[in-house]
């Protein structure tokens, strides 16, 4: 039997009734910079934008690019086994958005959440009716949840992650977070740690499943061969290496590094990838300050002889740079932000150095560090001390290089499981829904 709701839910509903209309004007703001139309940002309203497709429709929650993809990975697998599935995938970002747009199948449709306040979900929940809904991590919405399942949506989590902070939180909250995690009919966790924290605070234990993190089983990023031969063919034999996903704070540790190096290799060429592509403007400059030679991606310029930073402030083109380069820096790293998805590089068989604010990857990490797929450095000198070993050493780089395959070869074998507990919360009888 489930336990009933908490005052403190009921005061969470409340308080976001009131204040749904203040955070719809900064998303919107937020959306609007970014190019998005007016019409879509009322998706954050609840507002649908287009029609609900005819028979079962499985919905995927997911807040930002990774988790998106880690959910059409799962989706393109399903359909390996139901052809007739229909996909709703919904998040909260813009670049989440046209990132789905390129990678999605055709039986999916893309909307921005909407805002977990009950009007706006309910509007969301009228229009779309999902059979079956999967919140994606850790995006645990009180009142998304709740409303989904009082309408008899089956509710599962997936790919679940909490970070230390949100389980302290939960466990002052016992019996709201009981209630709110009594809704979902199975979750299935990255990792036994986040599995054991989740029934700590109310999960019911034979819902709970262990697995691995799904952002390994998407697909290795594209890459485009028009612009890797081009780009190969103007450096043609210079040395090359990636700082990708870096953040604000970050490229001055990266550039101080690349200094450093060129000082050993006068022709290397950095590719340095904002995680933000909007920050160009800003990246661009610190490269002038630090009297380095820049082209840059988003004005289509190629990397010439003399340019020692090619900055790629573009969407969609990460895979193109790890297939011309297996030398790595992961950012968001070395300050308190959580790291990147380590899986995407590893996908290219790169060797990876991360910084140690990798917390949102802590077990994956710990596991990649141990077994030498990935190396933590905490500033520039050793960030440059790493990648001239692997630029000066091609055996150490080669046998990195395969262990970093072989990782995500057995990350692989985990997903017929996870396959198998999300189609057994399928409908049995997936009738046409009008």
């Amino acid at each position: 039997m489930r336990p009933s709701a908490t005052l403190l839910f009921h005061a969470y509903s409340l308080a976001s009734r009131l204040l749904a209309l203040v955070a719809y004007r900064k998303v919107k703001a937020r959306l609007t910079q970014a190019g998005i139309a007016p019409s879509r940002s009322r998706e954050r309203l609840g507002y649908a934008t287009e029609q609900r497709p005819n028979g079962s429709l499985v919905w995927f929650h997911a807040a930002s690019v990774g988790e998106s993809l880690a959910a059409i990975s799962v989706m393109d697998e399903m359909l390996k086994h139901h052809t007739d599935l229909r996909f709703l995938l919904t998040s909260g970002t813009a670049t989440s958005a046209e990132v789905a747009q390129k990678r999605m199948p055709p039986q999916c449709q893309h909307q921005f959440a909407p805002l977990d306040a009950p009007a706006p979900v309910k509007r969301f929940l009228k229009h779309w009716h999902p059979n079956v809904g999967f919140f994606v991590e850790s995006e645990l919405w009180p009142n998304m949840i709740v409303q989904t399942a009082d309408t008899g949506c089956t509710l599962g989590l997936l790919n679940a992650r909490l970070s230390t902070k949100s389980v302290a939180k939960w466990r002052k909250h016992l019996t709201t977070a009981k209630f709110i995690l009594s809704h979902f009919s199975v979750l299935i966790t990255q990792n036994q740690t986040t599995a054991d924290n989740l029934r700590s605070i109310g999960a019911p234990q034979e819902h709970l499943h262990a697995g691995s993190n799904l952002k390994a089983l998407a697909p290795a990023p594209p890459v485009d061969m028009a612009v890797l031969d081009a780009t190969k063919s103007l450096l043609s034999n210079r040395p090359v290496w990636i700082a990708s996903s870096t953040h604000d704070g970050e490229e001055h540790s990266v550039l101080a590094a690349h200094q450093i190096l060129l000082r050993t290799y006068p022709d290397l060429c950095l590719i340095l990838i904002p995680r933000h592509p909007e920050r160009g403007d800003i990246v661009e400059q610190l490269i002038q300050d630090a009297n380095l030679t820049c082209a840059r991606r988003s004005r289509t310029d190629l990397p010439q002889p003399t340019t020692q930073v090619y900055l790629a402030d573009t969407l969609g083109e990460t895979g193109t740079w790890y297939a011309l380069s297996p030398l790595v820096f992961l950012g968001g790293s070395l300050k308190e932000i959580g790291g990147h998805n380590p899986f995407e590089p590893a996908h290219h068989g790169c060797a990876i150095v991360t910084g140690p604010e990798y917390f949102n990857f802590a077990e994956t990490y710990a596991e990649m560090i141990d077994h030498e797929i990935a190396v933590q450095i905490h500033d520039s000198a050793e960030l440059a001390e790493q990648i001239d070993h692997w630029l000066n050493t091609p055996d150490a780089l080669a046998a990195t290089r395969n262990k970093s395959r072989a990782f995500i070869s057995r990350q692989s074998g985990l997903m017929t499981q996870t396959i198998e507990l999300m189609l057994a919360q399928l409908p049995q009888d997936r009738k046409t829904c009008e």
